[in-house]
Formats: structure tokens, C-alpha cells, sequence
């Protein structure tokens, strides 16, 4: 889909297929086909980046100048506020009359800077309009992590501020444990993927702004340098965060071990206790002839005794040493 703005008389589609209106200052392709793509290549005279080519990780394919245009390109973060959210290449496209846009999937912050061009009076340029986006996508970004500061603080809360003397069924306890580190594991996911977006805006921001420098107003300069420094603070928010979720698995996964060891020490005591009962009911179950306690008159009660008593006393014992 391709939408264009500042296109008060929709020019565009009146204009000469070779022509761009001097009025259109942003053009946005959403997942375009192949005639849109055509189309705003002949008309704006630049060159559209596939999708292949907009998610290379090298710099030099990221951060590019042809013919006095910028070509920039990032991962963005489509259903950030969602519990899997995933990154999906943008490009932009970036000369001293025109923005285009190349997206793949809807985003919040392109719809939030598109409502706000019709009414904007500031927004009345291409770097106008490029500002703009990177600073509502910096304020996405900034909720994320926001939101899953708080959802970190959840856990931790549930982790560390439960009742320790609370009667817990250990098939249950586990359960939950393991139910608590896919959550923090699940975070981690999106604060992995909150980085990847952010560093890509910090980078292409930077680059703008240092090709650009003779054609920027000094407003928008100063506006792209407080997107950079805005992004250097939730980069270090982030890092925080990352320590965080690596500290919750790590204290999951200690609580996982004590549940086990001490599945492990009851499973020991009950062998343990057993093992002298046996014994006895082993001996007396022999039945040799010359074995005195089998003419006892109390030869019975007294067996039960010696096998009652050898189970109690490992009891009593592991009890007194704070084993139990």
C-alpha cells in the first residue's frame, strides 16, 4: 500500500507518471507490490530496497549515500505491547524534499505520525517528518521497556517475597518454578528484541544527522541529538534490564536445585530409616532352631519393639543434627 502526504490536491495521482509534486514530502510503502515500488522509484528517482536487502546486518548496507540521498534501514518492533513481538525491517529513504518509507508490517508509530502530519504544522519537511517518526519510535520503545520493568518486578516479587514457611506441594512448587522461568525466559525474548530496535535507531539516527548536517534546520539537529541521547539511556535501562532477567533465571533455576536436593534428602532419610527395620524383621525372619527369642512368651512384642525402635532412633537422630 502506498500513501503519500503533505498531498493536499492528490497530485499524485494527477501528475505525470515521471513527476512528483513539489508538495509531497512523505511517501510510505507498506509491504508495496511491485507496481508501487516502480512507480515511486520513477517518480521520486531513487532506488527501493527489497525486504532481503533491508534486514542485512552490515553496517555498509544499513547506512549508505547515493547521489546526495540517505539510505537508512532498521529492525522495528511490530506488536511491542504484545506478549510476542517480533522485528521486522524498515528503510528509509531520506533527501532534503522527500521521505519514503519501506515497511512490512503495520506499525504504531508510522499511524501516529501520520495522524499528526494532517495537523502539525512543524511537520512540514522530510527531515520534518523523519524526526518525528524516530522520536515516536523512541517513545515505543521506552514504554516497552517500561512495561517489562514491571512485569520483571512481578516475578521477582512472586519469587522472592513468597511465604517461605507455606506448606507447598513439591509437584506443584515445581510447576510453578518452571512456569516463572519461561515467563522471565519470555522476557528476556522481548528485551532482546527492544535492544535490537533501539541500537538501529541510535545508528541511523547518528548517521542522519552527521550526513545531513548541511541541509538539517538546527531545530531538527538538536531534536535528532535528543533522540540519540534518549536512546543511550534506554540502552543502559535496557542493560539493566538484561541483568535483571539474567538474575531471575539464575535465582529460578537455584530454587529448581533446592526443590530437587530436597526431594533428594527426604527420599535419603526414608532409606535410610528403612534400613535397620529391615534388618531385624531379616534376622528374626530366619527361623533358626536355636534361636532363643522364638520360645519367648514375649519373643513377638519384643521384635516389634527392636524394629520400632531401630526406625525411631535414625529419626531422632537426624532430627537433633537439624538434618530434618
Amino acid at each position: 500500500m502506498l500513501s503519500t502526504y503533505r498531498d493536499t490536491s492528490e497530485s499524485v495521482r494527477q501528475s505525470h507518471p515521471s513527476e512528483l509534486p513539489a508538495d509531497v514530502i512523505w511517501m510510505d510503502l507498506l509491504d508495496p507490490t511491485a507496481e508501487e515500488t516502480a512507480s515511486v522509484e520513477g517518480r521520486a528517482g531513487i532506488r527501493i530496497p527489497s525486504a532481503h536487502a533491508l534486514s542485512e546486518v552490515e553496517v555498509s548496507s544499513r547506512l549508505r549515500v547515493e547521489h546526495g540521498v540517505i539510505y537508512l534501514s532498521t529492525p522495528v518492533v511490530a506488536g511491542g505491547q504484545t506478549a510476542e513481538p517480533t522485528l521486522s525491517p524498515a528503510g528509509f529513504i531520506l533527501s532534503e524534499r522527500l521521505l519514503v518509507t519501506i515497511r512490512f508490517t503495520p506499525l504504531a508509530s508510522f499511524d501516529a505520525v501520520a495522524r499528526r502530519i494532517r495537523t502539525d504544522e512543524e511537520l512540514c519537511c522530510s527531515i520534518g517528518v523523519f524526526t518525528a517518526l524516530m522520536e515516536e519510535m523512541v517513545d515505543r520503545g521506552a514504554d516497552v521497556l517500561e512495561h517489562l520493568g514491571a512485569e520483571l518486578d512481578a516475578v521477582s516479587r512472586s519469587v522472592f517475597r513468597g511465604d517461605p514457611n507455606a506448606a507447598r506441594h513439591p509437584v506443584r512448587s515445581n510447576e510453578a518454578l518452571r512456569l516463572t522461568l519461561s515467563r522471565v525466559g519470555n522476557i528476556g525474548d522481548r528485551v532482546s528484541i527492544a535492544r535490537d530496535a533501539l541500537l538501529g535507531i541510535g545508528r541511523i539516527t547518528h548517521f542522519a544527522s552527521d550526513i545531513g548536517q548541511g541541509w538539517i534546520p538546527p531545530e531538527f539537529r538538536v531534536r535528532l541529538g535528543a533522540v540519540a541521547k534518549d536512546v543511550q539511556s534506554l540502552n543502559d535501562f535496557e542493560t539493566q534490564l538484561s541483568n535483571k532477567v539474567q538474575f531471575l533465571l539464575d535465582a529460578v533455576l537455584g530454587f529448581m536445585t533446592i526443590e530437587q536436593n530436597d526431594l533428594f534428602k527426604v527420599l535419603t532419610i526414608v532409606s535410610v530409616v528403612g534400613i535397620p527395620p529391615t534388618l531385624v524383621a531379616g534376622i528374626y525372619g530366619m527361623n533358626f532352631k536355636n534361636m532363643p527369642e522364638l520360645n519367648w512368651a514375649w519373643g513377638y512384642p519384643f521384635g516389634l519393639a527392636v524394629i520400632a525402635l531401630s526406625a525411631i532412633l535414625p529419626l531422632v537422630w537426624f532430627k537433633v543434627r537439624g538434618w530434618l
